[in-house]
């Protein structure tokens, strides 16, 4: 969707786990998922705030990695605010077992959600 905030993220899988479920593991564990069982899970849909793993493609000349590219709602993440961006996207995937290595390449932000920053609170300096 055009309200969706896009990433892509370079991604080394562990020997014997396929690419398309390390894809869909860092799309979760970005977004709702959890290693364990959590009561509010049955208060919300969880459908409508889950991060999607819509591409997976090999990176040319490299062995085992792969650019995932994942879709999140914008409505996952509070308005406004780059730190529960920033840390939704990246604060938990990187420690994930079933990956040797991640790192986020790209993320796309939509119009509708960039409005909703503030900006700077003493506007643009130009030295």
């Amino acid at each position: 969707k055009d309200t969706d905030i896009l990433a892509a993220f370079r991604m080394t899988p562990q020997p014997g786990v396929p690419p398309e479920e390390a894809g869909a593991a860092v799309a979760a564990e970005s977004s709702t998922g959890t290693w364990t069982t959590v009561w509010t899970d049955g208060l919300t849909s969880l459908d409508r705030y889950k991060g999607r793993c819509y591409d997976i493609e090999p990176v040319a000349g490299e062995e085992n990695q792969y650019i995932a590219y994942v879709a999140y709602p914008s409505d996952l993440f509070e308005e406004g605010s780059v730190t529960n961006l920033f840390t939704s996207i990246v604060g938990n995937v990187f420690g994930f077992k079933a990956l040797r290595a991640l790192r986020l390449e790209d993320l796309r932000i939509p119009p509708a959600y960039s409005k909703t920053f503030q900006g700077p609170p003493h506007g643009i300096q130009v030295e």
